[in-house]
């Protein structure tokens, strides 16, 4: 792989990134430049100052791999970098700690007047009686976003003897009271905290979620912080909040515009304390974010699947490691049904049977069967990250399903497609590599790999001996012979897997013998 580090990383990262392949470091790199030189890369590495755009993403034929070293992903186009079948990782974990840490100190210096104590000091006061503070302790800790940071920031609370009432559409029940929290709606948590924080994404949803109207709610003496995005707090609402006393303070570490302007109403207030979008910026978070993303590089350039994929189901390592044994599977039984089956796919259905019946999260797989039945028809490959979406784009509905019995074997994955020809189902298992057992009714035990044929043929006498014969007489070995059929003189099945393709003229001969209904060939 060639690797392009655009902008600054720890140097554990660099060093790291050396096992994937060739890493070139330009962190000065313009977007002209980046425009003119992105195709030559597989991967990328960037944290804010870099712009991957639509445009940019466009021209990026060869990359594989968009690292962001950190959480935010606001600078990349995901929609582009999902359509072009490229990975977006970030490293989430490398934050969780030291943004939690910030958020705390912004609460104590809230609570505190910490940062105008300071200033005061420093011009030669001594106003003890105007910076007359509060404690934490018995307080109510209002949580709106309950992920890896803010669950964080909810244990360091419970430490200052903090109440904790949470927001998050997303949190089970059970999961809450496991964390001690209450959860409950967003107007209960700005009616009933003393100090509120936000650890939500911008979206349209979250965009300007506390505005004028959440103000009102809030206590006259609430003290608010945000460590997330900026946006996500209306910034003219909350200059009219503050200047107004309608709460007693706010902390913000990110900005709807960053570096805000010059003349920005919030440098004239003293209820108010400001950081230069400094939450993840320690030395710990700085040199682990590194090394999490070359780590997910490192691991896409071996042959695997990165674990912080954005465009992709997130799955942990314990359910990636039950996964990996049916990943080829998956692949290669979508891509033998899709060039098996007459007429164009309209509805592929999929059963998980046995074991892969417990993985709650077992979309991975769906994605790699839709892979492998959609590649064999496209110019421009493509892979897990756009399968789905090329799916939809071509029509191809999905429905999976689970079942418990497996017929025996450890577990068994039965994909079905239906055109407007015919349907076809083909079922199969790992054991210690891909194994077709059923195609249809009939049953076999084929490898699915390399050169194949099928044939639907009248279970006679003389019909195998046809078929081989005219595969012999143009010079066509076969290697594998597999046959099954529904009974003695029924109709059959034979797969066969063969030294060499089969020329189309002898498809053509084969089809048009008097025994045979059906001959297509496949390459696996």
């Amino acid at each position: 792989m060639k690797i392009l580090i655009a902008d600054a990383i720890n140097e554990k990262g660099v060093e790291n990134l050396k096992q994937a392949g060739e890493v070139v470091v330009q962190t000065d790199i313009t977007p002209d430049e980046l425009a003119e030189t992105i195709h030559e890369y597989d991967g990328i590495v960037v944290r804010s100052r870099t712009k991957l755009t639509k445009e940019i993403i466009d021209r990026a034929d060869n990359l594989k791999i968009i690292a962001r070293a950190g959480v935010g992903v606001d600078n990349i186009d995901l929609d582009a970098a999902t359509e072009k079948g490229i990975m977006v990782v970030n490293s989430p974990e490398s934050t969780s700690i030291t943004v939690a840490e910030h958020t705390m100190g912004l609460l104590l210096a809230l609570a505190r007047k910490l940062t105008i104590a300071d200033k005061s000091v420093k011009e030669g006061k001594w106003e003890k009686k105007r910076f007359m503070g509060l404690e934490l302790r018995n307080k109510t800790l209002g949580v709106i976003g309950m992920g890896r940071i803010g669950s964080q920031v909810v244990n360091r609370c419970k430490a200052f003897e903090m109440d904790a009432i949470v927001y998050d559409p997303y949190l089970p029940e059970d999961v809450a009271k496991q964390m001690g929290v209450v959860l409950t709606d967003l107007e209960t948590v700005l009616k009933n905290a003393d100090f509120i924080t936000i650890h939500v994404p911008l979206t349209p949803e979250t965009k300007h979620l506390i505005s004028d109207n959440e103000f009102e709610i809030m206590k006259e003496e609430a003290f608010i912080a945000n460590c997330a995005r900026g946006g996500i707090i209306d910034e003219d609402a909350l200059y009219t909040a503050l200047s107004e006393n309608k709460i007693g303070g706010a902390a913000l570490d990110v900005y709807e515009d960053e570096p805000p302007a010059e003349d920005c109403k919030l440098f004239e207030l003293d209820n108010i304390v400001l950081t230069p979008h400094i939450a993840a910026s320690t030395k710990e978070a700085q040199r682990d974010a590194a090394i999490i993303v070359a780590d997910e590089i490192i691991e896409l350039a071996n042959g695997g699947t990165p674990q912080n994929v954005l465009n992709m189901p997130r799955i942990d390592n314990t359910t990636y490691k039950k996964l990996i044994p049916y990943i080829e599977l998956c692949d290669k039984l979508g891509s033998f049904i899709s060039q098996a089956i007459n007429g164009k796919i309209k509805e592929l259905e999929v059963v998980y049977a046995g074991k892969l019946a417990d993985v709650e999260n077992i979309e991975f797989l769906t994605r790699a069967i839709l892979k492998g039945a959609i590649n064999p028809y496209l110019g421009t490959p493509i892979n897990a990250v756009n399968a789905p979406l090329v799916a939809n784009e071509r029509g191809i509905s999905i429905i999976e399903g689970k079942k418990n019995d497996a017929r025996g074997y450890g577990s068994l994955i039965k994909v079905t497609a239906r055109t407007n020809k015919e349907t076809l189902s083909a079922e199969g298992t790992s054991l210690h590599e891909p194994r077709i057992l059923k195609v249809n009714d009939y049953w076999v035990d084929v490898k699915p790999k390399g050169h194949m044929f099928i044939a639907k043929y009248e279970d006679i006498p003389g019909s195998i001996g046809k078929i081989g014969t005219a595969l012999g007489e143009r010079g066509v070995n076969i290697g594998i012979m597999q046959v099954g059929r529904e009974k003695e003189e029924g109709k059959a099945l034979m797969i066969l897997t063969l030294d060499k393709e089969i020329p189309k003229d002898v498809i053509e001969e084969i089809r048009s013998l008097d025994n045979v209904f059906e001959a297509v060939r496949l390459e696996l």
